[in-house]
């Protein structure tokens, strides 16, 4: 995206180098990135399902693209959905060719054991450690690298990507690894354009998030409530807020309680907000257009596709309303609805122009139909939220070791022991 603008007060760091020459602009970035990774070590933390494995045109390629960066010292697999042993020995060996002279390779078994052992200890002292996904699966293993004590800055992102190559792990890890920027926090953001459909993708974020976030925005301005206004200008500054690219420093790391739902992505946007200056964040550019797997709607069924994401999310957002001192209502929930959906109306009018003038598909009916269908989530997940006494974060490490000292210890031994 060659254009200056800059939004809000975060740092976007644009794609400027794709007006040039990709293959020099990498080989620079990878010279430099290596000449930070001899002052500090940096690693690379990747969630990943058991049934990932099996889908090799796509992890392949990511293997083979790690294997062509020299920076990293150590790669960390979160291995979520492999229930028997043989099937944890298979990812290992599967992720064991990622090692190479001055890397380490380590896959944390979630369902393993001795994981498992872990967090039953936590849970008998009345630490809550979620419930299986993929954010439980990011924390735990969070947890076993804060053990190690080795890693300065950490990147993740996921292993369903089917655009992957190294210049996106290249521009995601360098401004939090670069010390002249004074970054602790950098989020992705690309375009999610289907090349078979010619289609706009990203719905959760384009016909949910932005106008979501947007009206809000407008509510807490007329409201007065300039503190939560402020709070949803920052999320509206992100150009892809469900992203799951970013980097971090470990301090900041360490000091952040992780979302085990589906609000993991804005839910981690929060934490940096509360805990860094902006001009400690930025969001960059990652790549020109990024394919994953798709979500279906799933509009009868709370409990999966983009029904479950909505609800997650804008369960996170209203918690985090009633615990910043404002009261939410019936009434408030119903005008919620309202502004939303005209909101969103007029996000759906742009796309259409959008489209229209990228020569695109674009079924207008049926994004408008999305929106309705998105519009009678907010209830659901009111609902939700009246029920739950108890938000869905996992409190931050920082957190969990005053309660448990030696947690950090019976975590390196349990993934050391597996990994044997």
């Amino acid at each position: 995206m060659s254009e200056f603008h800059q939004e809000g007060s975060i740092t976007t760091i644009h794609g400027f180098y794709d007006l040039f020459d990709p293959e020099e602009y990498l080989v620079r970035l990878e010279r430099k990135i290596e000449a930070f990774s001899k002052h500090m070590c940096i690693s690379l933390l990747l969630p990943s399902l058991y049934a990932e494995i099996h889908v090799p045109n796509v992890l392949e390629n990511i293997i083979n693209q790690i294997n062509q960066v020299n920076y990293l010292c150590s790669v960390v697999v979160a291995l979520g959905g492999a229930r028997e042993e043989k099937e944890f020995r298979e990812a290992k060996e599967y992720f064991d060719r990622l090692k190479k002279e001055g890397r380490d390779v380590k896959v944390v078994w979630v369902e393993g054991p001795r994981v498992q052992s872990v967090f039953k200890k936590l849970q008998e002292q009345k630490i809550p450690v979620g419930v299986p996904g993929k954010g439980q699966s990011v924390w735990v293993t969070l947890g076993y690298l804060f053990a190690r004590e080795i890693c300065d800055v950490i990147a993740l992102h996921d292993c369903d990507i089917v655009t992957y190559d190294r210049l996106l792990l290249g521009r995601l890890i360098e401004p939090t690894a670069n010390p002249n920027n004074d970054l602790e926090f950098c989020k992705g953001y690309y375009a999610r354009i289907s090349p078979t459909e010619m289609a706009m993708k990203g719905r959760t974020k384009r016909l949910f998030v932005a106008p979501f976030v947007q009206a809000l925005v407008n509510v807490m301005h007329i409201r007065g409530h300039h503190e939560l206004e402020e709070f949803f200008r920052y999320h509206r500054t992100f150009r892809y807020p469900l992203a799951g690219e970013f980097s971090f420093l470990t301090r900041l790391a360490r000091a952040i309680n992780i979302s085990y739902d589906w609000g993991l992505e804005v839910s981690t946007l929060s934490e940096v907000y509360n805990r860094l200056t902006p001009k400690k964040i930025a969001q960059i550019d990652l790549c020109k257009n990024y394919e994953h797997k798709h979500q279906v709607l799933s509009e009868k069924d709370a409990k999966g596709g983009l029904h479950r994401m909505v609800v997650d999310i804008a369960k996170f957002f209203l918690n985090y309303i009633r615990s910043h001192g404002m009261a939410i209502d019936g009434a408030f929930i119903d005008m919620l609805q309202h502004t939303y959906h005209s909101t969103a109306l007029s996000f759906v009018k742009s796309y259409s122009d959008d489209a229209e003038s990228n020569d695109l598909v674009y079924d207008r009916h049926q994004e408008e139909l999305t929106v309705r269908y998105f519009r009678d989530f907010i209830a659901t997940a009111w609902e939700q939220a009246t029920e739950e006494q108890e938000g869905t974060q996992i409190p931050s490490w920082n957190r969990v070791i005053y309660s448990s000292p030696d947690i950090y210890g019976d975590l390196l031994e349990a993934v050391e022991q597996d990994n044997e």
